[in-house]
């Protein structure tokens, strides 16, 4: 991408184009999954925090869920501690949760607050904690190879249900949650969710008009290593069964996939790496990713 300056004439172009997407999608829920090199990268943290500035300005309601994983390895590493992952799910013991909430809910959730505000939005950081808005069980993984033997763990969450009501009432002051992937169980007990899980079962509560999904790759690639732009239930069910999809990539597929079967219109995976990715699916023709279809 270069920084020579654009002509007024050709700045005013890019807006003309864009104006009919602003129009469809004013006051509609957009849930974005905000992960990857995205979050790491100095000037694509700045580029996705305008981008949400701006979609809240023109009209829309942006609700980002964001991860953390590569902060959470961070930490671990510095304490003696080895993460380790399961069908792309993190292993979760009682000291690891500790040291999740503390980076999830304090580090990186803080940060892209502060960076969002920088920039012009009102936004408020999350974590499902948070009027215990996400209610969460403890998840038992089925394994792969054997769907009856199922795996404990640790204290990673499976979604019971979400209260859309803060969420709502953070809109209708034109404020952009930011959210933190941290559940809480009947107890008060915290639990580790998966960012992309949240952002998919998020979409469905709020009716949301897009879920997007971050990614660092271009979206979903087959075995050459081709970008797919569409996607079908049937063909995603193949590419699990035949390999060409696993590790981290099986939660976020499954996740975009029961979004799309739940009644949420638009669900793409696209490259966090590209700068603006976010405007340019939601504002362009030019589309940065893959398309999940419900049927």
């Amino acid at each position: 991408m270069t920084d020579t300056p654009l002509s007024p004439a050709v700045e005013a172009g890019i807006l003309a184009a864009a104006l009919p997407y602003i129009r469809r999608f004013q006051d509609k829920t957009i849930v974005v999954k905000y992960g990857g090199n995205a979050m790491t990268d100095e000037k694509l943290k700045h580029c996705f925090a305008r981008d949400v500035v701006l979609l809240k300005l023109v009209g829309m309601n942006p609700v980002v869920v964001h991860g953390g994983g590569p902060q959470i390895d961070d930490l671990l590493k510095r304490v003696g501690k080895q993460g380790q992952f399961i069908q792309g799910m993190r292993v979760t013991d009682a000291e690891t949760m500790a040291l999740v909430e503390m980076v999830l809910g304090g580090q990186v959730n803080k940060e892209i607050v502060a960076l969002i505000n920088q920039h012009g939005g009102k936004a408020v950081g999350l974590t499902g904690k948070d009027g215990s808005f996400i209610r969460a069980r403890k998840l038992l993984m089925p394994n792969k190879d054997n769907p009856a033997d199922l795996i404990d763990i640790g204290q990673v969450g499976d979604i019971t249900a979400i209260d859309p009501s803060l969420i709502a009432f953070l809109d209708s002051g034109d404020f952009i949650p930011v959210i933190a992937p941290v559940g809480v169980g009947e107890n008060g007990e915290s639990y580790n969710i998966n960012a992309d899980v949240v952002a998919g079962k998020l979409a469905e509560i709020l009716k949301a008009e897009k879920l997007v999904l971050l990614t660092n790759t271009p979206g979903v690639l087959d075995k050459d290593g081709n970008l797919l732009t569409g996607l079908t239930p049937k063909q995603i069910d193949e590419m699990v069964a035949d390999g060409t999809l696993s590790g981290g990539m099986l939660p976020k597929i499954g996740s975009a996939l029961d979004a799309a079967r739940s009644g949420v219109r638009n669900v793409h995976i696209i490259d966090g790496r590209v700068e603006h990715a976010l405007l340019l699916e939601i504002l362009t023709d030019h589309g940065v990713g893959t398309m999940i279809k419900s049927k």
